[in-house]
């Protein structure tokens, strides 16, 4: 498919999605919201792992404010409903793995886009800032609810209300994060990281993504049952029998992804 904010290419089962407004340090429109959300879906539909990054310096600033003569007539609670929720929800729900690949800074709702994919990897250059209360609103696109539960209370409010800017080596550290890569090393590890996920066992990713986004809910009874339901859809995959018969072969496996 063709997009006039978006640059997609899928090969080798994976899937890259780019943002591509970099005059605007791809700022989020809502022509952008909607491309993404599209592409978001094709995807899962067809990559076995989708990789969304932003062309140029920046991962993404954020909301696009417009003109400044406009910005009184944005709804932002409309705005969160219906374009930015519907998109959140499609990258944490897709069935295959997503990374978040943050080549430069990550600010906003920027930052809390790349949060709502399974595995942040960022460039060591990189950086993450709540930048919300510079501009007098607070965090939204879902940093209320990512932030405390991977670095913890007391960070995610002096994240917020200061509205610091996090490198991507701090944002390892706290565990907001998955990684940190050197910059001359970051295209490389993307690829390798993206095509191990690709060449893995696809039905054993889902329900690894469905456990763990379930289990901040789940009581432990529920829990251990989801865990027995999903691990019981693996155990009747070709995948798990030829997981098995490769540990036993003392061989790398070949999963078909079914």
């Amino acid at each position: 498919m063709t997009y006039q904010t978006l640059s997609v290419t899928e090969n080798g089962g994976i899937a890259t999605l780019a943002l591509n407004r970099p005059d605007v340090m791809n700022a989020l429109s809502t022509q952008m919201r909607a491309e993404l959300l599209d592409a978001v879906r094709h995807a899962g539909k067809t990559a076995r792992v989708i990789v969304l990054t932003g062309m140029g310096r920046a991962f993404c600033s954020g909301q696009d404010l417009g003109d400044r003569a406009k910005i009184a007539e944005i709804d932002l609670e409309r705005t969160l409903r219906d374009e930015y929720e519907p998109l959140l929800r499609a990258i944490i729900d897709c069935p295959v793995p997503t990374i978040a690949a943050v080549n430069g800074a990550a600010a906003g709702a920027g930052a809390n886009l790349a949060l709502a994919c399974d595995v942040v990897i960022a460039a060591e250059s990189a950086n993450f800032i709540q930048a919300f209360t510079r501009i007098g609103l607070m965090p939204d696109a879902g940093g209320t609810y990512w932030l405390p539960r991977q670095m913890g209370f007391a960070r995610a409010m002096g994240a917020m209300l200061f509205a610091d800017k996090i490198s991507a080596r701090q944002a390892a550290d706290w565990g907001m994060i998955w990684e940190a890569v050197p910059d001359a090393d970051f295209a490389a590890h993307i690829s390798a990281r993206a095509g191990a996920l690709a060449n893995g066992p696809t039905v054993a990713y889902r329900g690894v993504k469905q456990a763990l986004r379930q289990s901040s809910s789940n009581d432990l009874d529920t829990q251990l049952a989801l865990e027995a339901r999903l691990q019981g859809e693996c155990g009747q995959t070709r995948d798990f029998m030829e997981g098995v018969v490769a540990f036993l072969d003392k061989r790398p496996a070949v999963f078909e992804g079914r």
